[in-house]
This record gives structure tokens, C-alpha cells and sequence, in this order.
């Protein structure tokens, strides 16, 4: 076994990583060295190994933790067996559920940072968050494609910061099909994992939209920054009078109609719009058009923790105008997916809204991640998607 370089902390981190806490950042060095990402290093703190992980000369980042074991070694072996165990706490959870897609490997919430792979019925849908990653990639990649079940790894980790580019590559096995038809709960969803957002979908909001069914029973729903129409299909298939999904990406749109068709619904007589939310909300209050039910899940409104106070604002804004359109008696199921918005943030803001869209209101519902994004105790960053539903009086 290659001895690990040493890389010193400053003074005070090591009580931090000791606790748990996965990062390091490049200040908290005393020294930042001049090595290549993906080495694995010691950190040590007075000549005292403290943890062990790699390097990313690139981020701010500069070691993200893998153990704070001494004797454990990061081989292949390594990322074989932390995949393994995320893994069997997926079967765990997902046992006897009507779910074949889930998120196989959390990053930091399953002590495998910087790394998240989706698995669509069969596929495994790779990101790599950090270029310390990148020497370890295959390791990786060969730990999930020997996991029981898995077609192919396919990796976006190629593409831009935001998942969202035109690259991506077959890592292991089959390439996946333009679309997989996976299930969720009684539906079936089309996902694009080549060209959709993140890995293809979000599967993060999976009991969000299974839950909407309750509350879109016999009611009109606006689902706004729909995308691929995942609330709206569950809306409908939850005995919703009508659908209006809402979305600037037409391509998105044109999918959502197909999962509509996949479901045995007629897309025509629902509603896709390719408009900006905010111009389409101000609109429907001009016109006088309300909905029963209203589903806000906008993309992240910041983040840096310079920008919070404008980004609570922004949810202030959006959740007042939806307010704003929806019936007495009506559901609002608004979303904030911004890390560094807290979740007590995140409510003041609603609140808000509900006082200047002169709106009574009751909070029925306060909801997380999924099970399978779990977080870990010492990085409350990891807490990130928040949904309130409420009820307008």
C-alpha cells in the first residue's frame, strides 16, 4: 500500500472532521499542496492523522473525507463496498414498493461524496461532482455495474455544471434507450436520460408527486416549472377535473405529453404551456383564471449564502402570485430545492406571500427528501428540498 501523502490542517478544523463533517475547504489547509486531483491524502493535524480522502486542486473543495479510518485503504475494493451497502439499503427500502428507479448513491449521505448515480429501471445514470472523482471513475463505475439488476452506467459526469449538456458517455454495459419507460407507483414516466436535466428526472420529488393525487381529487392543477410533467401525470391519474403544465423547455413539454399517452390519458385534453411562470401567473389573476390546485417547483433560486436574502424574497414573490390565482378552499404545494435556503426560510417566506396576497392559509404538510437522498447528520447542507402544503382558506 502506497503511503498516502500528508497534508497539514490549520488550527481548529480537526474537531470538525473527528465529528464527521465530509469537507475541507482550501483555507482550512495550512498549506495547500501541489498534487494531482483524485490523490488521496492524510489529513493530519499536529503530526495526528485526523481522516483520509482526496484531493481537488480545482474546487474549493479541497478534500472531501472517505474515512476517517487509519487502517482503511481506498482501493477498488473500497468503492465496491460503499456502493454495495447504499445499495442494500435501497432494496430495503424499496421492498414490496411499485418503484424500479431510485437513487442508488447519495453522495455524502451514503460517505461516497461527490458521487451520485440514479438507477431507471435497470440504468444507472452516473454524475461526478467533483474532479478528484475522475481518477476513480472506473472503480466506480465497476462497482454499479455489478450491482444485481444493472443494464448499463451511463455517465453525465462529461457534461457541464449543471447536468445539462450535449455530452455523456456508456460507461459499462448497454447504452440506454432514447426513452425508459420506468414505474412509479401506478404510473409509468418517460425519462430522457441523454439530454433531461440532472441524470434525466427528479426523482427526489417521487412522494411529493405520488402525494398531490390526495390533494388534486376532483380539482383543476397548475403544475408550474413542470418539465417532464411528472405532477401533472400523477394529478391526473388522481382523478384531477384538468391539468395545465407549465414549462419554457418545449422539449420537456413534448415528453410529458408522450408519459400522458404512456398512461393511457389523452393529452389534448390537458393543457401544455411553454411560458414563463411569473408572465403566465400575472396573466391568469388579470384574466380572472383560478386553480384548485397549484404546484410550484421552481429550479434553485441561489446557491451562495451571499444571495439567500434575495432568493427568499424571489419564493416570497412566486408563492404570493400563486396565492393570488388559487380558489378558496384550494392547495398550494410550493418547493424550494436551494440548500442554502433553510427550511424555516423557506416558510417565512411563504408566509409572507400569504399575508400580501391577502391569502388566510394552513400549513398541512411540511415535507422533505426521499429516503433514498439521505442525508448525513454532520453535513445540514444535504437538507435542501423542502415542500409545504397548504390549504387557502
Amino acid at each position: 500500500m502506497l503511503v498516502p501523502p500528508l497534508v497539514e490542517l490549520a488550527r481548529d478544523v480537526g474537531r470538525h472532521l473527528k465529528a464527521g463533517h465530509p469537507w475541507v475547504f482550501r483555507k482550512a489547509l495550512a498549506a495547500p499542496p501541489k498534487l494531482p486531483a483524485g490523490t488521496i491524502v492524510d489529513l493530519i493535524e499536529q503530526g495526528a492523522f485526523v481522516a483520509r480522502g482526496y484531493y481537488d486542486p480545482h474546487s474549493p473543495i479541497a478534500v472531501r473525507v472517505l474515512t476517517r479510518d487509519s487502517r482503511e485503504r481506498v482501493d477498488p475494493g473500497f468503492w465496491r463496498v460503499r456502493v454495495e451497502r447504499a445499495f442494500a439499503l435501497r432494496r430495503a427500502l424499496f421492498e414490496g414498493d411499485d418503484v424500479d428507479s431510485f437513487r442508488v448513491v447519495n453522495g455524502e449521505g451514503d460517505w461516497i461524496p461527490g458521487v451520485v448515480a440514479d438507477l431507471y429501471a435497470g440504468f444507472c445514470v452516473l454524475k461526478l461532482y467533483s474532479a478528484g472523482l475522475v481518477p476513480h471513475r472506473d472503480a466506480i463505475v465497476q462497482a454499479l455495474a455489478a450491482l444485481p439488476g444493472v443494464r448499463g452506467v451511463y455517465g453525465r459526469d462529461e457534461d457541464d455544471e449543471d447536468g445539462q449538456g450535449p455530452q455523456g458517455r456508456v460507461h459499462a454495459g448497454e447504452a440506454p434507450p432514447e426513452r425508459i419507460a420506468i414505474r412509479e407507483r401506478g404510473a409509468t414516466l418517460l425519462v430522457d436520460v441523454r439530454r433531461g436535466q440532472k441524470t434525466g428526472l427528479f426523482l427526489d420529488q417521487r412522494d411529493n408527486r405520488t402525494a398531490l393525487r390526495r390533494y388534486a381529487r376532483g380539482r383543476s392543477v397548475l403544475n408550474c416549472y413542470s418539465y417532464t410533467g411528472g405532477f401533472s401525470l400523477h394529478a391526473a391519474l388522481g382523478g384531477a377535473t384538468h391539468t395545465e403544465s407549465v414549462d419554457t423547455d418545449r422539449d420537456a413539454l413534448a415528453l410529458a405529453r408522450e408519459t400522458f399517452r404512456a398512461n393511457g390519458l389523452d393529452p389534448g385534453v390537458h393543457d401544455f404551456t411553454a411560458k414563463d411562470v411569473p408572465d403566465l401567473l400575472a396573466q391568469a389573476r388579470a384574466e380572472g383564471r383560478r386553480w384548485g390546485c397549484i404546484v410550484l417547483d421552481p429550479p434553485a433560486f441561489t446557491k451562495a449564502q451571499r444571495t439567500v436574502e434575495s432568493a427568499t424574497e424571489g419564493y416570497a414573490a412566486l408563492n404570493r402570485a400563486a396565492l393570488q390565482v388559487l380558489e378558496p378552499g384550494g392547495f398550494l404545494l410550493t418547493a424550494s430545492c436551494s440548500a442554502r435556503v433553510s427550511a424555516e426560510e423557506f416558510f417565512v417566506a411563504v408566509k409572507e406571500a400569504a399575508f400580501k396576497a391577502k391569502a388566510d392559509a394552513q400549513l398541512l404538510e411540511t415535507r422533505l427528501q426521499p429516503p433514498d437522498h439521505p442525508v448525513q447528520t454532520q453535513l445540514p447542507e444535504g437538507r435542501y428540498l423542502k415542500m409545504l402544503v397548504l390549504r387557502r382558506r
